[in-house]
């Protein structure tokens, strides 16, 4: 009997969107051996020259100039990609992507991202009969996303239901499973053997995350944390930002046996386990898989747009807070540092989280449709 096959197409506009992809399908084959995935960004892989060109362009631009997103975000709010934009993904990526569908032959198709679901739109109204899943990865619902052709959504909270449904998706289309994190952050690991592992000291920790791309130097509040170093273990994770790295490191604020820095990692679910308190940039995944820890966030630097929603979810429903001042910095330092006050406060942040949000709920919602 033939396996059953998922092709699941991202975009690298941020880290999250291929994060989310990777992540639902490591959960699919961990809940199902049998399946076969393949994770694909469509314009990297169909163009690998443009592709990453156009990747830096955009990091460039949300580093740099912020603003312009949040507007370009606003401005296009309650909109579809519109006619001509569609037409030129089409013939950008028609071929190739109807190649790679041949070639691969899936059972379904799940798009983590605005631009590979307009193309799988497009090819199923030009004849393509083959499901199309869509996993909305932020806590918002931006115009992109919705296509008439799209079989079922699957998005992280009841408020991004309603946002579709305002925007017209039939209610039968769309199905709360919350945002797939990798099987990692499924399970808690042992505090003080990932402290060894890592050559952690047994000290209230934080760990600071910049999100992928490590966007982080510049903050104060950042470079203010480090006023804590005699008491306080900092870990700042900067993602792929080897230059950010670098000049940290030559930064004597950095410089102290209680402080690390570290590059990209695949061991953030551990790294979250030995930390007691969590500063990051309020992307989609990361919040989420903050989230599935029960750790308590402190966020920063929101891009405006959806890391703006992200922010309002999360502090809305208690899992955070805006990391808007010094005061803020020491306020949740000092909390740490108070063993009862901390263990009780992420008791509450894990019963929460068992109320909201099950890491297995998105793969199994999926074989579930699969049937």
């Amino acid at each position: 009997m033939r396996k059953k096959r998922v092709l699941l197409l991202s975009e690298g506009f941020g880290s999250g969107h291929t994060q989310a992809a990777y992540a639902l399908a490591v959960g699919l084959k961990q809940l199902c051996p049998g399946i076969q995935t393949r994770v694909i960004e469509l314009g990297k892989f169909l163009n690998p020259v443009l592709g990453p060109l156009i990747m830096s362009a955009y990091r460039k631009t949300v580093s740099r100039q912020p603003k312009m997103v949040g507007l370009m975000y606003r401005s296009n709010y309650k909109k579809s990609l519109n006619r001509f934009t569609q037409l030129a993904l089409h013939r950008m990526f028609y071929t190739h992507t109807s190649q790679v569908i041949s070639q691969l032959k899936p059972d379904v198709i799940i798009c983590t991202h605005p631009v590979p679901n307009a193309v799988v739109g497009r090819l199923k109204r030009l004849g393509l009969d083959m499901p199309l899943y869509t996993l909305i990865t932020d806590y918002d619902a931006h115009g992109s996303w919705v296509n008439n052709e799209v079989n079922k959504y699957l998005v992280s909270t009841s408020i991004v239901k309603d946002r579709l449904l305002e925007k017209g998706v039939a209610e039968d289309k769309i199905e709360v499973t919350g945002i797939p994190v990798h099987p990692n952050f499924w399970h808690t690991y042992d505090k003080e053997e990932v402290r060894k592992q890592f050559n952690l000291k047994p000290m209230p920790t934080v760990l600071v995350m910049g999100g992928g791309w490590g966007i982080m130097y510049e903050d104060n509040a950042l470079e203010y944390m480090t006023k804590w170093r005699e008491t306080t273990q900092l870990i700042y994770c900067v993602g792929t930002n080897e230059k950010m790295k670098e000049k940290m490191l030559a930064d004597p604020l950095f410089q102290h046996p209680n402080i690390h820095v570290l590059g990209f990692t695949r061991e953030v679910h551990k790294l979250m386990d030995a930390s007691d308190l969590l500063v990051t940039k309020p992307g989609g995944m990361t919040c989420t898989e903050g989230m599935s820890k029960g750790i308590p966030m402190l966020f920063y630097e929101p891009i405006p747009g959806q890391e703006e929603q992200n922010c309002e979810y999360f502090i809305n429903n208690g899992f955070g807070e805006m990391l808007d001042s010094n005061d803020t910095v020491d306020r949740w330092f000092k909390l740490i540092h108070e063993p009862y006050a901390s263990g009780r406060f992420r008791d509450d942040l894990l019963a929460k989280r068992n109320e909201q949000y099950n890491p297995v709920s998105c793969p199994n919602a999926v074989l579930r449709l699969m049937q």
